[in-house]
């Protein structure tokens, strides 16, 4: 029973739970695959860890010594006709930087072994994202994240444990938008600035508070809650700007202006806020 614990049935609804890592001294992912099956989807995952920043170390069998036609690990010799693999993302007393990817990545080498999985089974892959969780993109600081979601540096590094300022591409981060409704005009602010702050055009920020002109007084409250009848969007293969607009009877232009953009380019994973 003790053997059966120590792993777990991959799930695409609990990607949490297919984790498993090793113990001994090593350092990087190795993939145990049934005598019965092939080393094709355990170098798949192996690729895709690597991608991931963790070192590969091997994708092996390993027989039953009282009889060297069965394979060692009992999940292995009773699942049946099945393509059964065994993955060990790390080795928790390395001594080398297996416990710190441990730590911080162990989310992104699941999600590598989702997309390897989905890739051998020739199935569409998706990197489906949790409510309140934002991927690191290129360019990205603490900051500019905060900024977009209408929250502040400190809450996002205490919600994710950070300790540094530090970010790498490709890191999930969650979430917690601020709920603030209205803001207090600080010497400096521009309607501009504030727009900027909170996501919104100038347009829009005049709208919310009935202004008919720009001029601003320190200790004026306005309104700057952005998030009424706004959702945000991951962008999926294939997407356009055109085809997001039409499937949310919005427009082209509507959406680049509430995300700022200057160009209809989009990337993968890339998140909008679709008004």
């Amino acid at each position: 029973k003790c053997v059966i614990k120590e792993f777990a049935v991959i799930s695409r609804k609990n990607r949490k739970k297919i984790t498993k890592f090793a113990s001994g001294g090593g350092d990087g992912a190795e993939v145990i695959y049934a005598l019965r099956g092939t080393d094709q989807l355990p170098k798949l995952i192996l690729d895709n860890l690597k991608e991931k920043g963790q070192n590969a170390r091997k994708a092996y069998t390993r027989s039953l010594p009282t009889n060297p036609k069965q394979d060692y690990y009992f999940m292995l010799r009773n699942t049946g006709n099945t393509d059964a693999v065994i993955i060990e993302y790390g080795f928790l007393d390395s001594s080398k930087d297996d416990v710190s990817q441990i730590k911080n990545n162990w989310q992104q080498y699941a999600e590598a072994s989702v997309k390897a999985i989905a890739e051998y089974l020739g199935l569409p892959y998706d990197n489906i994202q949790e409510d309140n969780e934002y991927i690191v993109k290129p360019g990205d600081t603490l900051w500019s994240i905060a900024k977009k979601f209408n929250t502040t540096v400190n809450d996002i590094k205490a919600i994710n444990n950070l300790t540094s300022n530090l970010l790498t591409i490709g890191q999930k981060l969650f979430i917690n938008p601020s709920t603030t409704n209205e803001y207090i005009v600080q010497a400096g602010d521009t309607l501009y600035s504030i727009a900027q702050k909170y996501n919104l055009t100038v347009d829009e920020l005049k709208e919310l508070n009935n202004l008919s002109s720009n001029l601003l007084q320190i200790g004026d409250k306005l309104k700057v809650n952005n998030n009424v009848n706004n959702q945000i969007y991951t962008v999926k293969p294939g997407d356009t700007l055109y085809s997001i607009a039409m499937r949310y009877n919005t427009t082209v232009n509507q959406i680049k202006n509430k995300n700022n953009l200057n160009n209809n380019l989009l990337n993968i994973g890339q998140q909008l806020i679709i008004p």
